[in-house]
């Protein structure tokens, strides 16, 4: 198994830093206001462009609060968020982000059709690309027989496919997913998983993928950062070595994938006996 060696109490890698580096979380701390709880406290690493990075620690760690910040849904208390050269105060074009309450996100009254073209009327883009975009998004998650069905007419699956698609038919230069496959069963789980595999591989867009799953972690990504308990620092950042080429059966049950388990679990049980560091 290989470990990235990187500065555990900032997540720096000098060889990997400004080599096609897409988003940078430079020494970002949150403090929510009013409560005075200091969520995410010294949080530094990079995310290359084209790369599947997973982020997983403990309940309560920060990992929607560091998710939200890089949206620009949440301004940091300081340190900065750089997306493709330009800092980050706000919701960027470039991005497209996936949330675990996938029923919340779509509208019910609209269809999926509907749903997936929405956010490409405000690009103001023409009707026939609209289209287009949609007819493909549908077509890459395996929904093009069912443009004109409501979301309440499918299974929370297809749902969450849906919002994929909405998502990957923006064309985003990041895709940002907070656990996206939480609320399904282990089954569908499994499907959307290997959907975001085959979604990456063939698109190319960059992902950080919020999840509570090591597992999940472990199986998609190219790398997982590891972060602590709250207040929020990197404990590890994993290179997952696995072959490019994953499936449900063989990769999991593989020596590779247990050893990759077991360093990050150890990684998570550690976070849950410690503080972050100051």
């Amino acid at each position: 198994m290989t470990t990235t060696s990187q500065d555990t109490a900032s997540g720096r890698d000098p060889g990997r830093e400004g080599r096609d580096t897409l988003l940078r979380v430079d020494g970002l701390r949150k403090v929510y206001d009013g409560r005075d709880v200091e969520a995410v406290r010294n949080l530094t690493f990079d995310v290359r462009k084209g790369e599947f990075v997973c982020v997983v620690g403990p309940s309560g760690a920060g990992k929607t609060t560091l998710l939200k910040c890089i949206a620009g849904l949440l301004q940091p208390t300081s340190g900065r968020i750089v997306l493709e050269g330009d800092e980050v105060s706000g919701p960027r074009p470039g991005m497209a982000v996936v949330f675990q309450e996938y029923a919340r996100s779509l509208f019910p009254w609209m269809t999926v059709q509907q749903n997936v073209e929405l956010p490409l009327k405000q690009k103001r883009l023409p009707r026939d690309r609209r289209r287009e975009l949609v007819a493909d998004a549908l077509t890459a998650v395996s929904l093009s027989d069912v443009p004109d069905a409501y979301p309440w007419q499918l299974s929370g699956g297809m749902q969450q496919r849906v919002a994929i698609a909405r998502a990957v038919a923006y064309e985003p230069h990041i895709l940002l997913m907070d656990e996206p496959f939480a609320a399904v069963d282990a089954q569908t789980r499994a499907d959307l998983e290997d959907l975001m595999r085959s979604l990456w591989h063939r698109l190319g867009v960059t992902t950080l993928f919020v999840t509570h799953d090591i597992d999940e972690a472990v199986y998609l990504g190219q790398r997982v950062i590891v972060l602590s308990s709250s207040p929020t620092v990197i404990l590890d950042d994993v290179a997952i070595n696995l072959p490019d080429e994953r499936d449900q059966l063989t990769t999991r049950s593989s020596q590779q994938f247990a050893e990759l388990r077991a360093h990050v679990f150890a990684q998570i049980r550690r976070a849950k006996h410690e503080r972050g560091a100051p």
